[in-house]
């Protein structure tokens, strides 16, 4: 398991971030705010967790807001970051046993705590499979 990732969310992620912080005390959170359930805007901490990822601060990521969307998009928008919205545990696992997803978001209105929870733990313990899947994801980075 990763001993240290970056997390973010804004107002409507909050107390997932916080349960997740929680449940996986055993990792090093770089938490890159919001600090508080007061309203903000979710571009700003995709934005953060990009620029997280980019200059290496930690090889992956959880971003939190309230449908996961926003805060994905936010993210994506940085070569280096391949965020994977999921509502599943299989969808994190096959993201990054087949995407080799750096970057998990989640909706906090849109899973409940227990399955977003199992997302992580399978998002965490997951390998990339390389193989057949290193192409598409070296297309990835290069904006195809």
């Amino acid at each position: 398991m990763t001993d240290k990732l970056a997390i973010a969310s804004d107002h409507a992620g909050y107390t997932l971030k916080q349960a997740i912080k929680r449940r996986f005390s055993d990792i090093e959170w770089v938490d890159l705010g919001t600090d508080s359930a007061e309203s903000v805007d979710y571009p700003d901490f995709g934005q953060a967790m990009g620029e997280s990822i980019t200059k290496g601060e930690a090889p992956r990521g959880v971003l939190v807001c309230g449908s996961g969307i926003g805060i994905s998009i936010a993210a994506n928008r940085f070569p280096k970051v391949r965020a994977a919205l999921c509502t599943s545990p299989e969808m994190a696992k096959l993201s990054r046993q087949h995407n080799d997803a750096n970057v998990l978001a989640l909706g906090e209105r849109i899973v409940d705590e227990a399955t977003a929870l199992e997302c992580v733990e399978a998002f965490l313990t997951t390998e990339f499979e390389g193989g057949r899947h290193q192409g598409r994801v070296d297309k990835l980075g290069k904006g195809v």
